[in-house]
């Protein structure tokens, strides 16, 4: 997620995570992060060595005057090192883009009368579908910097495993535009009526309100899913807030199946990967 997260403003929901003791400082190098995350170069140096422990689940909380930070993983990154080694720097980035802004806003108020309210910054990654080679991942993002309110959104990351790499949902796709034309109708009608019943009113055809049109999906959060753990047959367009309401009315969650056409729209070298839904 971008670094406009963390400069709007009150958590939508509180602080999750299992509280772990952390020092000062936490964890900056990658390989110390795969250590806690329960996994070691040495867990994969040979077939034949003593099997290691069971990967287990990440997560991290830390809370000082000026803020409250949380970050977590499931099991199943923790047992691919390489991204739970990409994840740990991410945490670290948002940690710091976190304390630094905290830190300005504490500075500046030396002196005045009034005293900044605690920044905030988290993230919960969960598993969508986790495909023999793919891992797909939600992140659940929410932030705070003293203001009216906060802001929250989700992401998409999917863990090529054969390649050691990560990429967004909507990469496996030619372009955003090539899934709208897969999906066609489908997504604006879905998302209007989905409007409409939050709403309580018909959306009106042609209307200039910004909120009424239908976004495109570079505004979007493309996640992958599965429902027979062997291919993805799922996609869910996720709009967060003020992309296609206002704040009040929150973020859209919208799934489809799988079709032919969307299956055209994937990229050669990901098009095993995907099947049509059943």
């Amino acid at each position: 997620m971008n670094s406009s997260f963390a400069k709007e403003t009150a958590m939508r929901a509180p602080l999750f995570l299992i509280s772990l003791a952390l020092s000062s400082a936490a964890c900056s190098d990658s390989a110390e992060y795969a250590d806690k995350a329960g996994v070691s170069d040495r867990a994969t140096a040979s077939a034949s060595a003593t099997a290691a422990p069971a990967a287990e689940a990440y997560a991290v909380e830390q809370e000082t005057e000026r803020y409250q930070f949380a970050y977590s993983w499931p099991a199943q990154v923790a047992a691919e090192p390489a991204l739970a080694a990409f994840l740990g720097q991410k945490a670290d980035a948002m940690r710091a883009e976190l304390e630094q802004e905290a830190d300005e806003d504490w500075n500046s108020s030396q002196g005045s009368e009034w005293t900044p309210r605690q920044h905030s910054a988290s993230e919960e990654w969960q598993v969508v579908a986790d495909l023999p080679g793919y891992l797909s991942l939600s992140g659940h993002l929410a932030t705070y910097s003293g203001g009216a309110h906060g802001m929250y959104g989700m992401q998409s990351l999917v863990w090529d495993r054969e390649a050691g790499a990560a990429m967004k949902g909507i990469d496996l796709f030619n372009s955003p535009v090539a899934l709208e034309q897969a999906l066609g109708n489908r997504l604006c009608d879905t998302l209007n009526a989905a409007r409409e019943e939050r709403r309580g009113m018909e959306i009106e055809e042609g209307s200039d309100d910004m909120f009424d049109k239908c976004p495109g999906l570079d505004e979007a959060s493309v996640l992958v899913g599965s429902s027979n753990g062997k291919t993805f047959d799922r996609i869910t367009v996720y709009f967060g807030p003020y992309v296609a309401g206002a704040y009040a009315e929150g973020d859209y969650e919208l799934d489809f199946p799988v079709t032919a056409s969307v299956v055209d729209a994937v990229k050669p070298a990901h098009a095993r990967a995907f099947s049509v839904s059943r």
